[in-house]
Parts: C-alpha cells; sequence; structure tokens
C-alpha cells in the first residue's frame, strides 16, 4: 500500500510545471517588482521588502497542491531555476535564494506534519520563505553590515509580503484552480 507522502508521477509532473509556470511569473516580476522594490527602499530602507513577496510564491504553492515532503522545496528551485536561465538579473544567487525560500515554506508545512493547509498555514509558509530569504540576504547582500534599524525594517516586510503575497495569494490561487477542478487528482482539489 502507498503511503500518504510519497510521490506519485503526477505529483512530480504537476510540480515541474508548477515550478516553470512560477519561474515565468518571477521571470515578469524581476522588473516589475524590483522597480516597486527600489522605489519603496528609496522612500524608506528596507520598505522594498514589501514587493518581495511573488518570488515567494512557488514554495506556497507547491506544498499547498502536492502536499507531500519536499514540494516546496521542489518547485520554488524549479522556478528559480527557470527565472536564472530565463535571465534573472541576479544570475546564479537566484538559485540559492530558490533553495532558502523552497526550505523556508517547507519547514512550515514539516511543523504542520504535512497535515494541515489551511490559509494561516499558508500565510505561515510565506513567512518561512521571508525569513529564509532575509537569512540569505544577510550575507550574499551585505546585510549583516546595515543598521539594526534596516534590517528590523527589511525582515518585517518581507514578512508582510510573504504572508500576503506568498500565503494569502497562493492559498486563494490553489483555491481558484481547485474550483475548476484542474486538482481533482489531488487532496486540494477534492476538499473544494
Amino acid at each position: 500500500m502507498r503511503s500518504r507522502m510519497q510521490w506519485r508521477v503526477i505529483d512530480i509532473v504537476t510540480a515541474a510545471v508548477l515550478g516553470v509556470a512560477c519561474g515565468l511569473i518571477f521571470w515578469l516580476w524581476n522588473s516589475i517588482g524590483y522597480a516597486g522594490f527600489t522605489a519603496l527602499d528609496a522612500l524608506t530602507p528596507g520598505f522594498g521588502g514589501l514587493f518581495a513577496g511573488v518570488w515567494f510564491l512557488g514554495g506556497v504553492l507547491g506544498g499547498l497542491i502536492i502536499r507531500k515532503p519536499g514540494a516546496a522545496i521542489f518547485v520554488e528551485v524549479v522556478a528559480a531555476s527557470v527565472s536564472a536561465i530565463l535571465g534573472s538579473q541576479w544570475g546564479v544567487e537566484t538559485l540559492y535564494s530558490g533553495i532558502v525560500q523552497g526550505l523556508g515554506a517547507e519547514l512550515i508545512f514539516l511543523a504542520f506534519a504535512y497535515k494541515k493547509f489551511s490559509l494561516p498555514v499558508a500565510m505561515l509558509s510565506g513567512v518561512g520563505a521571508a525569513v529564509g530569504a532575509f537569512i540569505l540576504e544577510l550575507f550574499t547582500s551585505a546585510n549583516l553590515a546595515k543598521s539594526i534599524e534596516f534590517n528590523m525594517i527589511y525582515l518585517g516586510s518581507l514578512i508582510v509580503s510573504g504572508a500576503l503575497l506568498a500565503g494569502l495569494l497562493g492559498h486563494y490561487l490553489v483555491k481558484a484552480l481547485a474550483q475548476t477542478g484542474a486538482l481533482d487528482r489531488f487532496a486540494a482539489g477534492r476538499t473544494r
């Protein structure tokens, strides 16, 4: 008998397709989101993080739809890879971001033993991805050398953005997909 935690072929294919779709979203957001990020950071350093949540969406969607260990990391890393291949301005650092953001989201789903997929869990997974991004950027963006005030504003902005643009938006995207019947082969589609 197959464990509910074992990956099926449809899980792998769906995770890959989700990763590619999110990678295309990331690639588009690289210009739009970065422009907003830069504009808000110019007003108050650290507020740029309010635009980052879209880049955390892959892990949240992967976890909410696939509902198996590794799904959040898998989808976020595939998405980051697609974004990097298409020409992300951050180059290979995009992959590092995908790994830590996916891990941050994954740890939240793990904390709930891959059994709860409610709106609060989705929002927490967005926050987990945001914390992962924050920790990485302490080193890759030299944020460790910046003031405590900047880092607290930036962390707070990332958390809000992760909760809303990845968690809340991700939750409602999954609900919308489930309503179409596209997720009927997954628990996410059967709970509508």
